[in-house]
């Protein structure tokens, strides 16, 4: 399968489990309506109606588009990476029992492992 061509920083999170400093990311203050897609595969992953400020310093979502991110316990046992479901790009990590929305997850994501696509531009 062929991927979108990343920069070296981009590769450095996507594909070696990297981490943007916070408050760095393009998207971390995003207020668009739209989708948010994997910068590797263009997957879509998140809608914009589940972003929320969670004042973290990254992106957060508390749902994702169901079957586009899988869950995968970190070797550490304390925290949970979330990666692509298409092609295992690094999005960041998930955590629940926070109580930042009522869904009580989020999905702190690295503005670099996206691309977002304005709701207007969707279509054409």
């Amino acid at each position: 399968m062929e991927y979108n061509k990343l920069t070296r920083q981009e590769e450095n999170i996507i594909l070696h489990k990297g981490t943007e400093r916070p408050f760095t990311g393009e998207y971390t203050n995003n207020k668009q309506a739209g989708t948010y897609v994997c910068r590797r595969c263009n997957a879509a992953l998140y809608l914009s109606k589940d972003k929320f400020d969670s004042h973290c310093g990254w992106p957060s979502f508390d749902d994702e588009i169901p079957g586009a991110v899988k869950h995968i316990p970190d070797a550490d046992g304390r925290r949970t990476e979330i990666v692509c479901a298409n092609c295992g790009a690094h999005l960041g990590h998930v955590f629940t029992g926070e109580r930042f929305t009522s869904k009580n997850t989020r999905h702190c994501v690295n503005s670099i492992s996206l691309k977002f696509i304005p709701a207007e531009d969707k279509n054409g």
